[in-house]
């Protein structure tokens, strides 16, 4: 996959700039490459200490998407050319040693190493733009999904278009809702992220500005005009720590007259439904109480679908995730998912999703378990279990 992230600098009437770094990738929906993250990550540290640098704007080439997500392609050939990855897939009677056995294997020489580069990398982009010291307006138009998700939440100033579709879709392809989703879908009002999680259910820009998953909503013609706002501003007037209050009144402003792009709700006339369907003890109680919130429409029937089509092993993550995890750190959250994700990527069960969902597209993937009641905690537990001592983890730096 090509893909590269395009720098520039605008200049400022007051001798500032305006950093920008535009996500050009649009063969595949603007998908996170190894190159890109690895570029996002060395621009970011470069500006976070150039004083000539008042603010930085994240945002794509193209109209269909911000963001699709993680470069899955790549993860997914890594594991497809990986002895050690595909031996247990072909054996006919697996057992749960076995599973086990393959989430802690060392034999991996290629699939392992590359999945921690890459979810290491990724990770550790996310959170630089949690803790940015500078304004960081994320520019959210089209699909802003998985990966794109993770760039997009942790910026200080959210922008959606009317276009904006936010989703955390991994139940789809045997994943989890990763990318520090573990703490952001936690932040949500009771039951709503465990309900995103399980049904990779699409947020408009109107559940998003309801929500918080988004700041303002802006009309994309008017990106222009933001940008001359921000080129003929007195920055040089403005000390450091008030340049953030500027950027949201200047984005405050605009976004007053696209008001009345505002789409519909989608999620929020549900909201209830969703919410006492979703604090409940058990998972299949959860499952049932979804399949029986009442209503029609798309939405809410492609969020059921979803629920029932996606893996039951990936479903008792999200679960264990929502469950456990309520009070814990973004930094937390973080090096928990680095080891989840390299033992999930180990499994298989995410490089069959792939290979049903994207590869092959016969969209009739092969699940570990048939069923929610079939899954053995025992291989839950073990998928949450740390790759490395705390001290040892390619994150630990973030603590």
């Amino acid at each position: 996959m090509t893909g590269t992230v395009n720098i520039l600098e605008i200049r400022c009437g007051s001798g500032h700039a305006i950093g920008v770094l535009e996500l050009d990738n649009t063969s595949s929906l603007n998908a996170l490459t190894l190159t890109m993250l690895k570029t996002i990550q060395q621009q970011l540290l470069h500006w976070q200490h150039d004083e000539n640098i008042v603010s930085v704007i994240i945002q794509a080439v193209g109209e269909k998407a911000f963001c699709s997500g993680a470069d899955i392609r790549a993860l997914y050939y890594a594991l497809e050319n990986d002895p050690a990855v595909t031996a247990i897939n072909q054996s006919v009677a697996a057992t749960m040693d076995d599973y086990i056995h393959q989430t802690n294997t060392e034999q991996s020489y290629l699939a392992k190493p590359f999945l921690i580069d890459y979810f290491t990398l990724e990770y550790s982009c996310d959170y630089l733009i949690h803790h940015y010291p500078k304004p960081i307006i994320a520019w959210g138009n089209g699909l802003i999904m998985g990966g794109g998700l993770g760039l997009f939440i942790g910026a200080s100033h959210r922008v959606v278009t009317p276009s904006a579709s936010l989703a955390m879709p991994e139940m789809k392809i045997g994943l989890y809702p990763d990318v520090g989703a573990t703490w952001f879908l936690n932040q949500l009002p009771a039951g709503i992220g465990l309900f995103l999680g399980l049904t990779g259910a699409d947020v408009n820009a109107s559940d998003a500005l309801d929500l918080a998953m988004a700041d303002h909503l802006i009309v994309d013609k008017d990106r222009e005009r933001l940008i001359k706002q921000l080129k003929h501003y007195p920055w040089q007037n403005i000390a450091q720590d008030g340049v953030s209050a500027v950027v949201s009144e200047i984005l405050t402003a605009i976004a007053t007259d696209s008001e009345r792009q505002r789409p519909p709700s989608q999620m929020i006339p549900y909201f209830p439904q969703i919410q006492a369907a979703c604090v409940a003890p058990t998972l299949d109680i959860v499952y049932g109480q979804i399949e029986a919130i009442s209503g029609m429409g798309s939405w809410l029937e492609n969020a059921k679908q979803t629920l029932i089509e996606g893996s039951p092993l990936s479903a008792h993550i999200c679960f264990h995730q929502m469950q456990h995890y309520q009070q814990a750190s973004l930094a937390d959250c973080f090096l928990m998912e680095l080891s989840l994700s390299v033992r999930c990527g180990l499994l298989g069960e995410f490089k069959e999703g792939v290979r049903a969902r994207l590869i092959e597209k016969d969209n009739q993937p092969k699940w570990l378990y048939k069923t929610l009641s079939d899954v053995d905690t025992r291989l839950v537990d073990c998928l949450f279990t740390p790759l490395w001592h705390q001290q040892q983890n390619p994150l630990a730096d973030l603590v």
